[in-house]
This record gives C-alpha cells, structure tokens and sequence, in this order.
C-alpha cells in the first residue's frame, strides 16, 4: 500500500488536478451508464408486462385513468337507466331537441341527467354558503331550494338557447344554402354531389349548417336513400323549410319533374319569405320601441315640463 502512494506525485500539482479530473469524469460516466442500463430494464419489463395484459385481455385494468373511466361510465350508464324518461316518447323528445342543439353522442342523454343533477347539487351548496350572508334565518332554507332548483333547471336552459341559436343560424343560411344549390344543379351535378359541394363551401359562414349537411352526405353514402336522409336533414335543422325541402324533392323524384326548375322555385320562394320576415320586423319595431319610450323618455319630458311650473307655485318664483 506504501509502495502505490509513493508512485502517486503528490508533489506535482497538475498532475494531481489531472488525476482528480480523470477520477471525477470516469465516476460519472459510469453513473450515467449505469442510469441508462437501469431504465432500458425498466422499460423492457414493462413492456413485457403490457404484452401479458393485452394478451390476457386485462389492458390498463390496474390503472388509475381505467378505474376512472370505468367509474364514469358506470354512473353514466345509472343515470341514463334511472333518471330518464319513462315514456318513450318523451325520450324521443329529448333526443331530438339534443340533435337540435348539436350532441349527437348515443349517451347525451345520460350526460344531461349527470349535469342537470351535477348543478343542482353545486348550486344548493353555493346557496348553503351564500344564503347566510343576505336573508334572513326564516329564508336560509328555501333560499338553498331556489339555488338547487335554479341549478337543475339551468341545463334546460342552455339546452332551449342553445338551440334557438343554432335555429336562427340555420335560418339565416337555408337561403344560401338553396340558391347555391341551384348553381352547382344548374353546372350539372347530381343532387349528391351539389349537396357535398355546397356543404364545403358554407363552412365558413354557416359551420352548423355545413356539418348537418356533411352528415346527410355520410348516410347518403351509407345506403339510405336521398329521402331519408334529408328527413333527418330537416330533424336536426328543426326548420319547416327543411322539411318542406325534403318533401319537395321526394316529390319530384317520384314524379319524375325536374329536380332543377323545383329548387329554382323553391329558392325564390325563399328569398321572398325571407325578405318578408325584414320587412316584418322593420314594421314591428315602431310598435316594439314604444314601451322604451314611454318607460324611458316620456317621464322625462314630463319632468322637464311639469317642474317649473311646480317651483314657481310652490315658491312663488315669478
């Protein structure tokens, strides 16, 4: 052991830096060596381990993101069976007014039930902290029945102007819809390819007009017949002028009259219902901006006209 320590030039400096650094940089190296080979092990027996659950068909089951979405679907799955409608008409319903408003998973269903309850238990909590604060101790209980209820309605709410919005949009872009219609008839293309093209080209005005369009183009292509798949068109549009669309072009398919003469008709028809519908707007806001007037302006008018007249007999003030 002597005999190493004197070999080792403890009297030179630079040579012992340079050893230390040897020392310093080989003990590193190893470590990150060592640090590599360790985690490719890793990997290896977990990919190992992984093959074993795919092949026993047991894949993620130990995984907390697969108990969550196990649990999520089960609770989805229990409200869908026990908080929907009983009738079965009423499920139609509300199915329908779902694809109105654009929810066009199997499971929405379920998934407003979730939410409709959801809301109503975070509203009744917020109403527990909040009621305290500004009613009375008489009204501290109803007060957190009006929040819960106020919560199990607003999914409903949002539901009908959800829906309304997107009826107005598809309103405003029927028209457009129909006279382009007629261009890409009048260029030659089947009512197929026209409804395809037009649908490509109204999605950056009319996004939810453009998709229910694609989607009539997809079951089209899926083997239903032209008839039922603007029936659906129309269903999810939630227009009588979709309908009356369908119908028109159901009819003069078994006529056999010429698809083309029908939605030049039917798009000038259009046109002048929609200009009729402004026009009818414009003559009802005389009628509409009187309530402002007479709430707002007219008190005021009165005021002004009425107060001297009210200082100079109260005061005297000639």
């Amino acid at each position: 052991m002597d005999a190493i320590f004197d070999l080792i030039p403890f009297d030179d400096p630079t040579l012992m830096v340079s050893v230390l650094v040897f020392a310093a940089t080989a003990m590193v190296a190893f470590g990150v060596m060592a640090t590599v080979r360790v985690r490719s092990d890793v990997k290896r027996r977990a990919a190992g381990l992984s093959i074993d659950a795919a092949q026993s068909g047991d894949t993620g089951s130990r995984s907390l993101r697969h108990a969550s979405i196990k649990a999520t679907q089960q609770l989805i799955d229990y409200a869908n069976q026990h908080f929907s409608p009983a009738g079965e008409g009423e499920v139609k319903q509300l199915r329908k007014k779902l694809l109105r408003a654009g929810f066009l998973d199997p499971r929405a269903g379920a998934y407003y039930f979730v939410s409709r309850i959801g809301m109503a238990l975070v509203m009744a909590v917020v109403g527990f902290f909040v009621a305290p604060f500004i009613l009375d101790e008489s009204w501290f209980w109803p007060a957190v029945w009006i929040f819960g209820m106020g919560g199990y309605m607003s999914p409903s709410l949002y539901l009908n102007r959800r829906i309304a919005q997107r009826c107005e949009e598809h309103r405003m872009g029927f028209p457009d819809f129909m006279d382009l219609l007629v261009v890409c008839a009048d260029a030659g293309l089947s009512i197929e390819a026209a409804l395809d093209r037009v649908g490509r080209e109204l999605a950056d005005s009319y996004r939810s007009l453009s998709q229910n369009i694609y989607m009539a183009t997809l079951e089209m292509r899926a083997g239903r017949t032209m008839s039922e798949a603007l029936e659906h068109l129309a269903d999810r549009l939630g227009l009588e002028e979709a309908r009356s669309f369908a119908t028109l072009l159901q009819q003069s398919e078994e006529l056999g009259s010429s698809m083309t003469d029908a939605l030049r008709v039917y798009s000038d028809d259009m046109r002048h219902k929609r200009m009729s519908i402004a026009e009818e707007k414009a003559y009802a806001l005389p009628a509409k901006l009187s309530v402002p007037l007479i709430l707002c302006i007219f008190p005021v008018i009165i005021i002004v006209i009425m107060l001297p007249v009210y200082v100079r007999f109260k005061y005297g003030v000639q």
